[in-house]
């Protein structure tokens, strides 16, 4: 038995369970000095041929199952809807780390735990949306967006994520300049890319360039 299961321990270690033939032979051989027999276990080993042909046929292959007819669902829509499908963990993701970083555990108070996830949870589905929105316009148009990643501005993406579009923005700045009774607001022009980001989103560039307007004096 503890023979058996080293030899069980090594199969499966290496991934061939059920491709080698395990043979084990009992023989009785006189090493005591006092000539007394001790077992000695043979295990012989080979290849199980028909195994091993039929895990070479499976090499590569991936297992779909659907509730979907085949009449409203081919082979190739499955696979497709497959790659594309939503993964809520990336959600949980999302929440758990950057961009949104939930650690309630610092809080002591219940309620405020509790109004933290629900805070951060509006800002998962601006997220959301904004991911959604723009993968949508651009599958539509079937068009990619370019200059979203750093150190490649030439590299494409039809399926931006929420958090490439945000970095897009990350250095505009807003400068303010009192002379006197005069205050001057100078906002950095938007790329073509920030243009085009806006854009898909159904955004005007109002929406932007009202930053730099001078608010009226406070009564």
């Amino acid at each position: 038995d503890a023979m058996r299961q080293k030899v069980e321990a090594i199969l499966k270690r290496h991934k061939v369970t059920g491709l080698l033939a395990v043979q084990y032979e009992e023989r009785e051989m006189i090493t005591s000095p006092k000539g007394k027999p001790k077992p000695l276990i043979w295990v012989h080993i080979q290849p199980d041929e028909a195994a091993v042909r039929q895990a070479e046929a499976r090499f590569g292959w991936h297992v779909y199952v659907t509730n979907q007819p085949k009449e409203q669902l081919s082979l190739e829509q499955a696979v497709l809807a497959y790659r594309h499908e939503y993964v809520v963990e990336r959600s949980f993701g999302r929440l758990k780390g950057k961009p949104l970083s939930l650690t309630p555990m610092y809080l002591q108070d219940d309620q405020r735990a509790t109004g933290l996830v629900r805070l951060l949870s509006l800002g998962l589905r601006l997220l959301t949306l904004m991911e959604f929105s723009v993968r949508q316009r651009l599958a539509q148009q079937n068009d990619t967006l370019s200059g979203v990643y750093a150190g490649n501005p030439k590299r494409a993406t039809a399926r931006p994520s929420a958090e490439l579009l945000l970095e897009a923005f990350e250095h505009i700045t807003l400068s303010v300049i009192t002379m006197g009774q005069q205050v001057h607001r100078y906002l950095s022009p938007l790329s073509e890319t920030q243009r085009k980001i806006l854009r898909l989103l159904d955004l005007p560039l109002t929406i932007y360039t009202q930053l730099s307007a001078v608010p009226p004096n406070p009564p």
